[in-house]
């Protein structure tokens, strides 16, 4: 019996994917013309359309193995190695050796996590999935903190931000953060309280506002807030596994053998 094509309702996500890929790769191509800032934006481009096609994809019931593949590959590409491409002809360039090797780095890490990621998606026991939390920086937030010395030369120009003796140290920092078993927020698993939706909008129309009005003094907030984050989602997991860990030990003798 022949293997059955990809069904029409997955099209549209996977054509989201393509786009993200895209969008990725189109950030090189600015890099090499050296106009960092689109280099940049196709970056932060791919990062809201990889938002965007699990939740048509769900939206539509166009979920399969291949958009699964797709997108993990687009990942790699979109956030691995596009920023690291990006920052090594922006900065890592003036030291070569050094530069090269955090910029393999950075793009082979990204590809670990990802490989991580689809090697464990259909185990049971994950101890950070079950807790609504995620197994390091996810790929994208990876590559807008990557980036966070560009954002911050292109709106201040102080010539600091684009030391390669800074900025390579940071990029590697921050791939092995997407590498590391931190416990990290995960979007997904956020619930506002009724009481604070209508804030929450508010905040959300400020945000873009600002975007639109200064994007890289916004974007460096944005990715700053982020990086704050992370030890409270730590903490918060600490807390979550000590609670679980006194619930398994109160209900031991439950299911202790009948005396």
């Amino acid at each position: 019996m022949a293997e059955r094509g990809i069904p029409l309702r997955a099209v549209a996500p996977n054509a989201v994917t393509a786009m993200a890929l895209c969008s990725g790769l189109t950030g090189i191509r600015f890099a090499i013309a050296a106009d960092w800032e689109r280099a940049v934006l196709m970056v932060l481009l791919a990062g809201v359309l990889d938002g965007i096609d699990g939740r048509i994809a769900r939206l539509v019931r166009g979920e399969s193995r291949f958009g699964a593949e797709l997108d993990s590959l687009s990942d790699a590409i979109s956030f691995g190695v596009s920023p690291a491409i990006i920052l090594y002809l922006w900065a890592l360039v003036d030291v070569p050796k050094f530069g090269w090797i955090v910029t393999l780095l950075y793009a082979v890490f990204c590809a670990l996590r990802l490989a991580r990621f689809n090697a464990r998606i259909d185990v049971t026991d994950q101890p950070h999935k079950s807790a609504g939390f995620l197994t390091g920086v996810p790929a994208p937030a990876g590559a807008a903190l990557a980036m966070l010395p560009l954002y911050l030369w292109i709106w201040t120009g102080e010539p600091v931000f684009h030391s390669p003796w800074l900025v390579t140290p940071w990029v590697a920092f921050c791939a092995f953060l997407m590498v590391s078993s931190l416990a990290t927020y995960s979007w997904s698993s956020l619930r506002l309280r009724r009481n604070i939706r209508f804030e929450a909008i508010v905040v959300v129309v400020i945000a873009a506002a600002a975007l639109i009005t200064a994007p890289w003094p916004t974007l460096t907030a944005l990715t700053l807030g982020y990086l704050i984050t992370l030890p409270f989602s730590v903490r918060s997991y600490q807390r979550i596994r000590r609670q679980r860990a006194s619930m398994t030990k109160s209900a031991a003798p439950l299911h202790g053998p009948e005396q």
